[in-house]
């Protein structure tokens, strides 16, 4: 017998998961000194904003149809 996969769908939707995701990070490296860690945080949000706008850009939230 084969085990089910869990298909339960995320509560967040993307664009708010890398939000969060970009605004817990920024403030974590804020607390941090200066240094190789804080720096590693940083870039994290960058990614993170990164692959939030690519959403933003391929997934608009009110996407223009033809009449």
């Amino acid at each position: 017998m084969t085990k089910k996969r869990n298909r339960t769908r995320p509560a967040m939707s993307l664009q708010e998961r890398l939000d969060k995701f970009t605004e817990d990070a920024r403030a974590a490296a804020m607390k941090l000194p200066p240094g190789a860690e804080r720096h590693a945080l940083l870039q994290k949000v960058r990614d993170g904003e990164a692959a939030a706008q690519m959403d933003r850009a391929l997934f608009p939230p009110d996407p223009q149809h033809p009449k």
